[in-house]
């Protein structure tokens, strides 16, 4: 059986509300960046056959246009759908834990 070859890619599309207002900001260098944390939810039914409702709070980085359209148009509860790619970031606490963020 030949091998399976499938391309890279990183792709995310989400669908939710804003918890808060964007936070918009800009680098030493200009360039204009806003975060968020967006709130997607999911209703699922358990095994007796209620229904139940599973929320992720996902933190969001705009950069660029982007990110200063949105400051300007987008508010606590807007609705919005984002496309984007997941990053990673690991740091140290001052205890000593590794901790990571996606």
């Amino acid at each position: 059986m030949a091998e399976l070859r499938l391309p890279s890619l990183n792709l995310v599309i989400l669908t939710g509300r804003l918890t808060q207002d964007p936070e918009l900001r800009f680098t030493p260098s200009g360039k204009a960046v806003a975060k968020m944390r967006v709130a997607s939810s999911r209703a699922y039914r358990d095994p007796s056959g209620n229904w139940q409702e599973d929320t992720l709070f996902i933190d969001v980085t705009a950069w660029g246009e982007l990110a200063e359209r949105m400051s300007k148009r987008l508010t606590k509860g807007s609705p919005l759908m984002i496309q984007g790619r997941l990053r990673s970031r690991t740091w140290e606490t001052e205890t000593g834990q590794k901790r990571t963020a996606y």
